[in-house]
């Protein structure tokens, strides 16, 4: 179909038209009709009475503040008059009638696309005209191309609320939609390939006919991108790749603003200058270019070096570029000159990364001879060569504050070292392969990671845990970078793709929300109806087990809630705390009933005996006590142990109670005669938890030294050694049959061993922080988890998988995820981090995080969308989903 123009006038210059409406009256329009349920746009609003309606609610409002109200009955009655005339002329219009987005109106498509960019008004009257599908079906071709108009430009959509818009017959190939609420949509015959529904609303939905088939329609590389790197104003992306070339990004769209050619070979690294205004790349020909950012043009060219250039980096002052060499040199050059200023030698092998610190007076490099070397810059001497990594050393990187230097290798790991002394700090495992890119967040207590694993990981660097993974991209993850702002992560990938990453917000994963800090402690009723926890927040919450829901939030602890655990009646539970004191509340009326003081300092666990008339606590006063539960007394006080007391547990015979501490041994006593009957030493570090099975056969202990141990309780002999957590054991649990042991870590893991064989079952992961507590409930199925990272979390022990967090009926979802017009209410925050934008030749289609409830996703030929979703990481919302055939 050819573009016809037979109307009196071309289409752009009807949208030239809104030029003298004022946007303001477009969200007013939609909610009006809306409210009124309007099904004809033009008739309705044509109606004199119904323009005095807009007038009384625009006076009435907050729209307009501005103007005076003489002003605004002008304004308002000249955009409506506008808006009426050009919704006639397009209703009639071939845009109303056609598909613009094929091949045969791309002559016509283009002069629009000319015609359009940077005109707001116009670009806000497509919006309208997007939105107005939702009321008026016979607008509903317009609203189509005018939202592939919107998407041809690059135009921000992500975050918008779209619901009920009906979209037809056209293409939306690499739209981002990025968080969109399109429930209740209808699609049909609309190409959605490389469409981004990343954590997007997707309930009721109707879409049939849908093509989504990977076209070569980006511009982009060919081949491996091997770097990236943003510009100081963060509006650029600049990525360098085997493919030779250079190509330059708009941060915001993703859209290419420029190629760069002139290497012979891979091009190995990117730089930015200080001021932004050069951009420097070296490659595998052996030399180093400049360019002009402005012009796109090359304006030096180093080619002095003698091998294969790895890696360029400027200095702080922008005068100076570093350059590592295969040669196992490293080359400072001038900037202004393009001459070499000196040569450092100190490597026996090639380099691969080199790095100023912030103040320029430090270069790190390293290679494959597996050491790093740091250089004084000013003198051009060797300092100091760092030696721990037991392979290639891939990628160095300064902290911001250059207290740090982080450097990643081939031996998968990540060293991080102290620079004023010159000691590894520690040392991060994760990584399943090659650490290839690193890059330090600008608060320096944050670290992203990218590795042949095809990961990107996020680490704490003063803890050294992993806070976070970044799945996406199908091949190794070469260039980490991040954006000035700290907001957005760039990184680059054998895929041939770019993606950015938002930093902040993040994939919905089911959890209980209620404490503001780390939760310490969780415990099941005996019934296995209500969870209890308790947080660094110096709160105890309850839960309800079956709907996920808060019922109460118990106040009275003045420290840190270090434990908590139910009486057998379940009527009752206690507490202890950094706050010296153990407290005892009943669950019915959640009041506190009782309060123990005795102990010196911090209470770190408490114990009910099985009949529930004795508590047991331990403390850091090394001392044990046993209290009775209805008078309040202290018992007995039991001596012993040389160090805090971590933890206590009883044994189903309610007359031996275990005990572990910072002193490395377990204590086992007997509570009738108050005397210690048995010293287990077999841990070389802290004791920090005890578990008797339910036969109380078997003693189970944690520790400090990574490893757990079983012991007959009655001999005192060790029976079994499990080893795989690769940190601190916080805490342990057996199922109720005794078959089965958990066990949570500071490793973020938490591990499902069998009793019998000692053999791990099963790894469950998915949580950002140090494991502190975990519990089975009462039936055994379930496995609940607390967490550093804020988080309660189920999982069903059968299959081993997170619980996905129930909602009783569709309507409170709906409720829940309601938005206003134009404004996208965002998704609970969480730690995951997730894809907004890629750059690559290939569209990729995303729907990481999308929430699917009840709809049909079918494609032209019929076939069920459901399972391309569900491998895309979306989620179906539990119960209520039908996915129909079309």
């Amino acid at each position: 179909m050819y573009c016809n123009f037979e109307q009196k006038e071309a289409l752009i210059e009807i949208f030239a038209q809104v030029k003298d409406i004022d946007e303001q009256i477009f969200s007013v329009i939609i909610k009006i009709f809306r409210q009124e349920k309007v099904q004809d746009s033009i008739g309705y609003i044509s109606d004199n009475l119904n323009q005095k309606h807009f007038e009384q609610y625009i006076l009435e409002g907050e729209y307009l503040k501005q103007v005076d109200n003489e002003q605004k009955l002008y304004v308002v009655r000249n955009s409506i008059k506008q808006i009426i005339n050009i919704l006639k002329k397009i209703k009639y219009h071939d845009f109303n009638k056609n598909d613009f987005s094929n091949e045969g109106t791309q002559e016509c498509r283009q002069v629009l696309l000319n015609g359009m960019r940077n005109q707001r008004l116009i670009i806000e009257f497509l919006k309208f005209l997007v939105y107005l599908t939702s009321i008026d079906s016979s607008l509903i071709q317009c609203g189509s191309n005018s939202l592939h108009l919107l998407v041809e430009m690059k135009i921000d959509l992500t975050q918008k609320n779209l619901k009920n818009i009906v979209i037809q017959n056209t293409s939306l190939v690499g739209a981002n939609l990025f968080r969109c609420n399109l429930s209740g949509s209808q699609f049909n015959n609309v190409d959605i390939s490389g469409i981004n529904l990343n954590e997007a609303q997707l309930f009721n939905c109707s879409w049939k006919n849908i093509r989504i088939h990977e076209l070569n329609q980006i511009n982009g590389h060919s081949d491996y991108v091997r770097t990236v790197c943003i510009s100081p104003d963060g509006t650029i992306i600049a990525s360098g790749s085997y493919d030779k070339s250079i190509r330059l990004w708009d941060f915001k769209t993703g859209q290419q603003k420029g190629k760069l050619d002139g290497h012979r070979k891979w091009v190995s690294s990117v730089c930015f200058s200080p001021n932004g205004s050069i951009l420097a790349s070296c490659s595998g020909d052996n030399s180093i270019c400049q360019w002009d950012i402005k012009t796109r043009k090359k304006k030096s060219k180093f080619e002095g070096n003698r091998g294969k250039v790895s890696s360029i980096c400027f200095s702080p002052d922008g005068t100076t570029i570093a350059s590592g060499n295969s040669d196992k040199s490293i080359n400072l050059w001038n900037v202004n000159t393009g001459q070499q200023k000196v040569k450092l030698i100190g490597h026996i092998d090639a380099l691969c990364s080199v790095c100023f610190s912030n103040d320029g007076t430090t270069l790190a490099s390293g290679g494959d001879d597996k050491y790093i070397c740091l250089w004084d810059v000013k003198t051009g001497q060797l300092i100091a060569k760092l030696y721990g990594h037991s392979d290639y050393i891939r990628s160095v990187c300064f902290s911001p504050d250059g207290t740090t230097i982080a450097s990643g290798s081939d031996d998968n790991s990540i060293n991080l070292w102290e620079v004023k002394t010159r000691q590894q700090k520690v040392i991060l495992h994760g990584h399943d392969d090659s650490v290839l890119s690193l890059c330090f967040f600008p608060d320096c207590t944050t670290l992203a990671s990218g590795s042949s694993d095809k990961s990107i990981r996020i680490w704490d660097v003063k803890t050294g845990q992993e806070k976070a993974k970044l799945y996406g991209h199908s091949d190794y993850v070469y260039s980490v970078y991040l954006s000035p702002d700290g907001t957005t992560l760039a990184s680059s990938s054998r895929d041939c793709s770019i993606r950015l990453w938002d930093v902040k917000i993040g994939q919905q994963k089911p959890k209980l929300d209620g404490h503001d800090d780390s939760v310490l402690s969780v415990c099941f009723s005996p019934k296995g109806t209500i969870l209890v926890s308790g947080s660094y927040d110096k709160t105890i919450c309850l839960w309800d087990v079956k709907t996920g829901q808060q019922k109460a939030k118990l106040n009275g602890h003045t420290g840190s809630v270090l434990q908590v655990c139910f009486a057998p009646s379940g009527t009752i539970l206690a507490s202890c705390s950094y706050d010296k004191s153990i407290r005892i509340w009943d669950v019915k009326t959640e009041q506190q009933i009782a309060k123990f003081d005795g102990h010196s300092n911090y209470v770190f666990s408490v114990c009910f005996s099985f009949d529930g008339t004795i508590l047991a606590s331990g403390s850091a006063d090394e001392t044990i006590r046993l209290w009775d539960v209805q008078t309040g007394q202290q018992k007995a006080k039991l001596n012993g142990h040389t160090g805090s007391v971590l933890q206590v547990c009883f044994a189903p015979n309610g007359t031996t109670l275990a005990s572990c501490s910072y002193d490395k041994s377990i204590r086992i006593w007997d509570v009738k005669t108050e005397q210690q009957i048995a010293k287990f030493d077999g841990h070389s570090n802290y004791v920090f938890s005890v578990c008797f099975s339910p036969d109380g056969t078997i003693l189970a202990s944690g520790s400090a030294d990574k490893t757990i141990l079983l012991w007959d309780v009655k001999t005192g002999q060790q029976k079994a050694k499990l080893v795989g957590h690769f940190q601190w054991v916080s805490s342990l649990c057996f199922s109720p049959d005794g078959s089965t042991l958990a066990s949570g870590s500071g490793d973020n893991f938490i591990h499902i061993w069998d009793v019998s064989t000692g053999q791990q079952n099963a790894k469950l992961d998915g949580l950002s922080n140090c494991i502190n507590s975990v519990c089975f409930s009462p039936d055994g199925t379930t496995l609940v988890s607390g967490s550093y990272d804020n988080s309660i979390r189920l999982w069903n022990v059968k299959t081993c998988k997170e619980i996905e967090a129930s909602h009783k009926n569709l309507k409170d979802l709906f409720i829940k995820f309601n938005t206003p017009i134009f404004l996208y209410d965002p998704l609970p925050q969480v730690a995951t981090y997730i894809t907004i934008l890629i750059m690559s030749q290939q569209p990729i289609f995303q729907a990481q995080g999308a929430l699917i409830l009840i709809g049909q996703f079918v494609n032209y030929q019929g076939v069920d969308l459901q399972s391309l979703f569900k491998s895309k990481g979306s989620c179906f919302l539990e119960g209520s989903i039908t996915i129909k055939q079309g």
